[in-house]
């Protein structure tokens, strides 16, 4: 008999002790949040969509090389000294145009990687967590600034510096190469054969 009330009170205790969480919050008035219209406070260390500030972005392409999903494409073209694409706001040379700077946030994992390597801090996360889209392709986010038009003037321009460079280089060693040298003195060596003797 004493087994039986044991039981029975061994029963009604771990009953009790699950249901704690659940009678705490039983008597509480619960809190709904109106979603569309009040959104929720979120961490300042929060992390979400990816931002790209293409005004301070040099094109090292350490972003895209950290990222463990490759969810960033960056493509690049060189500038040439008269033709320069400026300074980023901390004062760098730029020395690369960038033609293409993707990120496909269908692929992103968020995990902020891409964020620490930057050298001159361009990426980041923001506050934005809200970008669901119905077409899987309006999650492609396009961060260059340039225009097609833009795009093959800037490599007609490297494509003739590079020619031109080329052809210097060819000149110089043409140049060198017809350059007469001076003749190598001959040592004459006494003849030192018995038979002439």
């Amino acid at each position: 008999m004493k087994e039986y009330f044991k039981n029975t009170f061994d029963a009604i205790y771990t009953v009790l002790v699950g249901m704690k969480i659940t009678f705490k919050h039983l008597f509480v008035p619960s809190v709904t949040i109106q979603y569309p219209d009040v959104k929720p406070q979120m961490p300042e260390r929060a992390r979400n969509r990816l931002f790209v500030n293409m005004d301070d972005c040099i094109g090292c392409d350490q972003c895209a090389r950290a990222c463990p999903v490759n969810c960033i494409s960056i493509e690049t073209l060189k500038s040439t000294p008269d033709d320069s694409p400026g300074e980023t706001s901390q004062g760098k040379k730029k020395a690369l145009w960038v033609t293409k700077f993707d990120i496909d946030i269908a692929k992103c994992c968020f995990c902020s990687l891409c964020v620490y390597p930057c050298p001159t801090e361009c990426i980041k996360m923001t506050q934005v967590y809200e970008f669901s889209e119905f077409d899987r392709n309006d999650l492609l986010y396009r961060f260059a600034v340039m225009t097609p038009e833009e795009i093959t003037d800037k490599q007609n321009k490297f494509d003739v510096f590079t020619a031109a460079k080329e052809a210097e280089k060819l000149a110089a060693a043409k140049a060198k190469a017809d350059k007469p040298k001076p003749a190598a003195e001959k040592k004459i060596e006494p003849n030192t054969d018995k038979k002439s003797e």
